[in-house]
């Protein structure tokens, strides 16, 4: 990650605003930059820009290809969230080729997810995420703040065993730290679950339309609930240790608050289907989208506009505005209703044509190879810039909303969601709850994050019972045989780690006509849209108070990090800072922070 800082200027307003911008903030896919214009007088962030440098053209390249290869091409979209490609993919297949799996082979899948969830969040945030939090940084940056935590008592230090807050803090420290070393472990165990289930992490090996390939014995069930069994005592511990820090921070720096907040606009396409339901029929697909484990939905000031799956389909429109790509209203029109006879705009992923066109960065203009995600809310016309909370904030708030999911380790009260994790190697049955927040801002990003692997702890033990269920009662079959029909459409919504994961399919002449996979980096990273509407990292960037004490010179940007890095953006590394006169500094916050290299 490299910041440079250019010599201040002088506005019409009289403010004195220096040019600073960390490029690139290095993730496992794509280049993300931030760029912004920073008030040191007023400790204020006074505009932001997000700019991606990297084309991927995943879109363009899958054009005429087997349908049936889709799944163990878009894996390799990303290197950390892969199988969440290839699942969504396979959901779009199935849909497209009208192929119901097994039930026994949608339960290894969701177990398979569990892990994923279980394995991404955890080494993002105890090993990358609270990097920006430990001691070391705080130290460096809010050495007052420090002074505080060393004094306050943690509230829950009977279950972690950290008296303090800055004990807290010091467990983070990287390649020191207890809690750090711990994660790494736990990441180990929960990438095995993962292969027991998938077969390979990240790109599943034996995941395809119309089921798995794993053999299903009592053996692989087994071997799975003993790992988990293994890191449910990390779980219950990790909960509140992350409640500890983040109230801490609330109580000791007035009005952080405001920190990475933003109006809240989550999305969530729902994760976990329920074989008892779920048939791929996109004419049923409201009524299976709502039996997900994960209860798809979109949150508009708090209240849920719809939990609608083909609300949430025809609502999604691709602007360009600011990004590098020419627009496509004369291409070809794929899809203009969908199966139940609803119009297809022509904005929506169905219908898209990818036409890029490489150019000079301008910020006034064009400034990113990232396109502009919309959902449009049919209530009032507006296109919504929705984010997914790092994707924990969204599947939390929509599922606690909905109040639908509901049995003996997960429930949906309406304003939370409570998690039931049984008596495990240390630690006795425990109970946790997840309460509806005020803000959807940098803190509660990160706490439901944690409060999320919990959730997928649990909902895993369901999980475990019903496949276990199922080879007791000798239905151990695990694919439905399927022909590539001659045209087709299939979609498929489910839950990257980091939020919400769409992918659209065409089938002509039994070929991929046009093949659409949205992540949530496309939601989150934005630009400016056609209407000059900011993305969610700049939205919640601009505008943002300074609690940083650091001078100018010495200015890490932690709060700024901290509120972009909630979003999961995956790996930050080291940093180049110019700070103006031909002053180079050259700092390390990273994972390896400390290092020297």
């Amino acid at each position: 990650m490299a910041t440079i800082t250019e010599p201040s200027r002088r506005t019409k307003e009289t403010r004195n605003l220096v040019e600073m911008h960390w490029d690139p903030i290095t993730r496992i896919i794509g280049n993300l930059g931030i760029y912004t214009k920073i008030d040191f007088d007023n400790r204020e962030v006074v505009e932001c820009h997000s700019t991606s440098s990297l084309f991927r053209g995943y879109s363009v390249f899958m054009k005429g290809k087997d349908p049936r290869d889709a799944g163990f091409i878009t894996s390799r979209i990303c290197g950390i969230c892969g199988d969440n490609h290839t699942t969504c993919s396979v959901y779009a297949q199935q849909m497209a080729y009208g192929v119901k799996p097994p039930p026994l082979a949608e339960w290894i899948v969701n177990l398979g997810e569990a892990a994923e969830y279980i394995f991404d969040h955890t080494i993002f945030q105890d090993n990358l995420v609270f990097v920006d939090w430990c001691e070391q940084m705080v130290k460096a940056t809010n050495p007052s703040l420090l002074a505080k935590a060393e004094k306050a008592k943690a509230p829950h230090a009977d279950v972690h065993g950290y008296r303090t807050v800055a004990d807290i803090m010091r467990a983070f420290n990287p390649f020191e730290g207890a809690m750090y070393k711990e994660a790494l472990h736990v990441s180990r165990v929960t990438r095995e679950m993962f292969c027991l289930m998938e077969g390979r992490h990240v790109h599943p090996s034996t995941v395809y339309p119309g089921g798995v390939g794993t053999v299903a014995t009592p053996q692989v069930f087994t071997d799975y609930l003993v790992r988990l069994m293994h890191v449910l005592d990390f779980v219950k511990k990790a909960v509140p240790l992350n409640d500890d820090l983040f109230d801490f921070f609330y109580d000791a720096l007035p009005g952080y608050e405001q920190v990475g907040n933003r109006r809240i606009l989550l999305g969530c396409w729902g994760s976990f289907q329920d074989p008892d339901s779920c048939d791929y029929d996109y004419r049923r697909m409201s009524e299976w989208g709502r039996d997900m484990f994960v209860t798809p939905g979109v949150v508009v000031d708090g209240k849920l506009a719809t939990n609608d799956l083909v609300d949430i389909n025809l609502g999604i429109r691709i602007l360009l505005g600011s990004s590098f790509y020419d627009d496509w209203e004369s291409e070809q029109t794929f899809v203009d209703r969908d199966p139940l006879g609803n119009p297809v705009d022509k904005r929506h992923p169905w219908n898209q044509t990818t036409l890029p066109h490489p150019q000079k960065r301008d910020f006034g203009e064009r400034y990113s190879w990232v396109m502009s995600p919309r959902w449009l809310d049919k209530r009032t016309g507006d296109l919504l810039a929705l984010d997914t909370g790092g994707g924990a904030l969204a599947r939390l708030w929509s599922t606690a909303l909905s109040g639908l999911v509901d049995n003996a380790y997960i429930k949906a009260t309406g304003n939370s969601v409570r998690m039931h994790l049984p008596r495990s190697e240390r630690l006795p049955e425990t109970d946790l709850e997840w309460k509806v927040p005020k803000w959807a801002n940098t803190i509660e990003r990160d706490r439901a994050r944690i409060y999320f692997v919990a959730y997928s702890a649990a909902i895993a033990f369901l999980f475990l019972e019903k496949a276990m269920a199922e080879v007791r009662a000798g239905h151990t079959k695990v694919f439905s045989d399927f022909t590539v029909p001659d045209n087709a459409i299939g979609c498929g919504f489910h839950e990257a780690v980091r939020g919400v994961l769409s992918h659209h399919l065409v089938i002509r002449d039994k070929k991929i006509a046009n093949y659409h996979p949205y992540p949530p980096t496309p939601w989150n990273a934005s630009p400016r849209d056609s209407y000059g509407t900011p993305g969610p990292y700049e939205d919640a960037v601009q505008g943002l108070r300074i609690f940083e004490e650091s001078s100018q010179d010495n200015f890490k940007g932690i709060d700024i990090m901290r509120t972009v890095r909630s979003f999961d953006p995956c790996l930050p590394c080291g940093v180049h800072m110019y700070l103006g006169n031909g002053k180079v500094i050259e700092q390390h916050h990273s994972p390896m922070f400390g290092a020297r290299g």
